[in-house]
């Protein structure tokens, strides 16, 4: 018959480490509490201040040294109300392609200013003149 030894497990029952919920919100007390919150090795961690309108994102590295804490402003968006436009500063299709229309007809003209031409020394020229 095998003997029972009180020193040694039955059978082998590994300790796990409770995990955090990835679904929850972590909630510290300021900035220190922020440094002080213990992550894991290679993580990052969202924290909420619950003191102020700021979160933290606290990150280790390999070995599980801090990396510098980095810290967020954060606040609550409110729609605001559209202001009244005056409608009458803008122009109208209509008009913006008449006027379309007429910046191209005078881009099709001949060019109102006058060219000054040089001769071959320097001289000027007066302007539709042979030099």
């Amino acid at each position: 018959m095998p003997q029972y030894n009180p020193y040694y497990p039955a059978s082998y029952q590994p300790i796990t480490q409770p995990t955090q919920n990835q679904n929850s919100i972590t909630w510290v007390s300021g900035e220190v509490g922020a440094k002080s919150y213990i992550a894991n090795p290679n993580t990052s961690v969202l924290l909420m201040d619950s003191e102020a309108d700021v979160f933290y994102i606290k990150t280790t590295d390999a070995s599980g040294m801090p990396l510098p804490l980095r810290v967020f402003d954060y606040k609550e968006r409110i729609e605001q109300p559209k202001p009244n436009v005056d409608m009458n500063a803008y122009v109208t299709k209509e008009e913006f392609e008449k006027a379309l229309a007429e910046l191209k007809e005078v881009s099709h003209a001949e060019p109102i200013i006058p060219t000054i031409a040089t001769s071959e020394h320097g001289e000027y020229a007066e302007p539709n003149k042979p030099i």
